[in-house]
């Protein structure tokens, strides 16, 4: 996606008179008559429901201010605590996702919302517009069923086609299209969320035979719960937020539409079941829901979530959004910090903070994407250009390798399939944790919106420590410079030793010169 808007941006210049042009008769644009109905969280239910009597079965008294927190770093546990959230929530569903892909598992979760809506549960679905045609008749089809509704962020006004004729159809409002919704949140009866980086497809749930993304969730409950749903409901009684059905199946009867997603959704597979412990030794979701109690860390905890509205913000009358909040973590932290980041930019700002940092004696770790694991090169470009200047602040920076990763089966099985970083995760001074959506690049810092939380725990951040060691997380390059100030790459070898690599791997001529030349066009701001 964001290779995409960025070269469009980049020529949209050029672009925008021609299509301005060409549509001279009429630009696409979307209708005027919509009404939104607002609605909120329910706080408050007749009856305790069973998943809040399992939460409150988990919570010792001593917690009862604290909320409560398991990470979850499997793919295959993190769809099975979906799946059981969805199948055993008995009042309300709020899932806001970036993304739903129209595969196995966004078809199987998309079933469990309609199987829910069908016995009562009021169901809302926020989707970013973007990456949703594909889907946008089963979303109808999910709307169109009781107790369900579903909403498009910021939608694009061309509404069929390839996304990138949907793209450039719709440059003449650039402006507003080029802000994208990338929170993920799903909540569970008010009483318990999952938050973190993982869209909703078969490649965040290690089921693509292509690539398959290292990501990382947190199942939260507690006070914190509530802090997520209202941000939940920011978004949701937004202007941005459109009813999907009054852009997709208007006029079309809702048994129609209702047949059709049943239709669609018959020959999904059931999923395999969750391995009966994760690579941290707990048990699945599902497991443990069903014998009404939770494993959990409990901790004070805070959201860092972006506005709405954000687009739209003045940054001098606003106040500061989710990765400024995080960023603000880095100068205050006091002996360390880890980064975890798929697509990092620090830009200049950024490496002055660094500076800043390194100078006060604070150790800095980073792992990000190599160029052959990353799924957005132009970003990684982008990144590249800083490397020499990270090491030289003894920055400790590591790269993901698409192929050595997949020698362990500790994150679930990748199979034939390549790795790939999606995880956002920060660790400062061994106590303080930070799990979302939110990248370090200048995309979610300006343009896109973002949600996370912030939790106080040495306990998870010991966990997240042992994440990181050989055994689990294979396959990421130590970079340093040599006595040339070049890159080098090493790789850990079976035997223990150290491969060293002084030109990029995983990678290709053809592929950097292309980068090359498509970076001249694509500011940073875009990244």
């Amino acid at each position: 996606m964001n290779a995409l808007l960025h070269t469009v941006s980049r020529l949209a210049n050029k672009l925008v008179p021609l299509a301005l042009l060409l549509a001279a008769a009429g630009c696409a644009s979307l209708p005027a008559d919509v009404v939104r109905q607002p609605s909120s969280s329910i706080v408050q239910h007749a009856a305790p429901t069973p998943l809040q009597r399992t939460v409150a079965a988990s919570t010792p008294p001593e917690a009862a201010a604290l909320s409560g927190f398991r990470l979850l770093p499997s793919g295959p546990q993190a769809l099975d605590a979906r799946l059981a959230l969805a199948q055993r929530a008995e009042a309300t569903l709020d899932v806001q996702a970036y993304l739903i892909a129209d595969d196995v598992s966004g078809r199987q979760l998309l079933g469990a919302l309609r199987d829910a809506s069908r016995r009562g549960v009021r169901v809302r679905l926020l989707v970013d517009d973007l990456h949703a045609a594909p889907v946008l008749p089963l979303l109808a089809g999910l709307a169109a069923q009781p107790n369900a509704e579903v909403r498009l962020y910021n939608p694009l006004p061309v509404r069929a086609g390839s996304l990138a004729g949907r793209v450039l159809g719709s440059l003449h409002e650039l402006e507003r299209i080029n802000h994208r919704m990338h929170n993920k949140l799903f909540i569970a009866d008010n009483t318990l969320a999952l938050a973190g980086g993982r869209n909703l497809g078969d490649e965040y749930f290690m089921r693509s035979a292509q690539s398959n993304f290292i990501d990382m969730d947190v199942l939260a409950s507690g006070p914190v719960v509530g802090d997520l749903a209202g941000v939940f409901d920011g978004f949701w009684n937004s202007e941005r937020a459109w009813p999907v059905l009054a852009l997709e199946g208007r006029g079309q009867d809702g048994a129609a539409l209702r047949a059709q997603l049943d239709h669609a959704l018959a020959g999904s597979d059931a999923p395999p079941a969750a391995p009966p412990e994760d690579v941290l030794g707990r048990r699945a979701v599902s497991i443990e829901l069903a014998a009404g109690r939770l494993d959990q860390v409990f901790a004070p905890a805070r959201v860092l979530a972006d506005a709405p509205d954000k687009a739209r913000c003045d940054a001098a009358d606003c106040a500061a959004g989710a990765v400024d909040q995080a960023l603000d973590l880095l100068r205050h932290a006091e002996t360390s910090v880890a980064l975890v980041s798929p697509y990092f930019v620090p830009g200049d700002d950024g490496l002055a903070l660094l500076r800043e940092t390194t100078a006060r004696g604070v150790k800095v770790q980073l792992l990000t994407n190599s160029l052959g694991a990353t799924d957005e090169p132009l970003v990684h470009a982008g990144y590249a250009r800083y490397r020499p200047a990270l090491l030289d602040l003894g920055i400790e920076l590591r790269e993901l390798s698409p192929t050595l990763t997949t020698r362990t089966t500790a994150l679930g099985s990748f199979g034939r399939s390549l790795a790939r970083l999606h995880a956002k995760v920060a660790v400062i001074d061994r106590r303080q944790v930070l799990i979302g959506s939110l990248n370090l690049d200048p995309r979610s810092r300006r343009l896109n919106t973002e949600v996370g939380l912030l939790i106080d725990s040495p306990a998870l951040a010991r966990e997240l420590a042992r994440l990181s060691r050989p055994d689990v997380l294979t396959g990421a390059y130590r970079l340093r410079l040599d006595d040339e100030q070049r890159i080098e790459w090493l790789a850990q070898q079976d035997d223990g030793g150290l491969r060293v690599l002084r030109d990029e791997p995983d990678s290709s001529a053809g592929l950097q010169l292309k980068l090359g030349l498509l970076s001249l066009l694509v500011g940073e701001d875009w990244l």
